[in-house]
């Protein structure tokens, strides 16, 4: 039988998405491949599944580095031969003090459309060849319901929360509906998902009213895992479909 594989960006927290979005797949019998910048972190979280029974790799990628994500891809194609989920988990930092426009830090800007826009297309396009040798892949990008402050065309007057972030994962939001286009005529999905908001960042001051991580994972885990008559394209909080 062939092997089920899913590979998950930004995987480098025990108590952030990607690693509870890995757990719960490794869980429905994925071998999972825990991937972020720094391998001595991501390489613990994966000898800590493997610990639990779970099958898990450890690879470096970065999502401004096409030397790495080539390598990544070299891996599974002698490794798997195919790939059947990707995850694009992985974020740059947000700009949650700045309120405006205005006051958007451009470098912070060009950042984020590098690691939330740029990094996961490239990723997909670079892996494409995996996805299609796959039954029926699946595509998630997570994203942020900070998108909707464009996208659901609010007024948002001088105010405009986390800029960099916000016009980020708009813009990915907008790749994953030009991706599933792209592949309608394939049984590859593409969607788009918000977590939620999830006590990831103790250290930044978690609302106490946010979730753990493994309660927004599922929302995640649900798109990765639809069956053949799933949507395509869409942007969804726990399976429901946002504007």
């Amino acid at each position: 039988m062939t092997t089920k594989t899913a590979l998950i960006t930004g995987v480098s927290r025990p108590i952030g998405i990607g690693f509870a979005v890995a757990q719960q797949l490794a869980e429905q019998g994925y071998h999972v491949i825990l991937t972020a910048r720094d391998l001595a972190r991501v390489d613990t979280l994966a000898a800590q599944l493997r610990r639990d029974g779970l099958a898990a790799t450890a690879l470096r990628l970065d999502l401004t580095s096409p030397a790495t994500m080539a390598a990544v891809a070299e891996y599974l194609s002698w490794s798997f031969g195919h790939l059947d989920v990707l995850v694009n988990n992985a974020s740059d930092v947000v700009d949650f003090t700045v309120l405006s426009a205005l006051d958007a830090d451009i470098d912070a800007v060009r950042s984020a459309i590098d690691v939330d826009v740029l990094g996961p297309w490239q990723l997909v396009q670079t892996l494409l060849p995996l996805l299609k040798a796959a039954p029926a892949a699946r595509i998630v990008n997570v994203s942020s319901n900070s998108a909707l402050q464009i996208s659901a065309g609010l007024d948002l007057g001088a105010s405009l929360r986390a800029p960099a972030h916000s016009f980020g994962k708009h813009a990915l939001n907008v790749v994953t509906e030009m991706l599933a286009h792209a592949l309608v005529d394939t049984p590859i999905l593409v969607n788009a998902v918000d977590p939620g908001s999830t006590a990831t960042h103790p250290e930044r001051g978690d609302d106490e009213h946010d979730r753990p991580a493994a309660d927004s994972a599922r929302g995640v885990v649900w798109a990765a895992t639809l069956p053949a008559d799933g949507p395509t394209g869409g942007f969804f909080l726990d399976g429901r479909p946002l504007p």
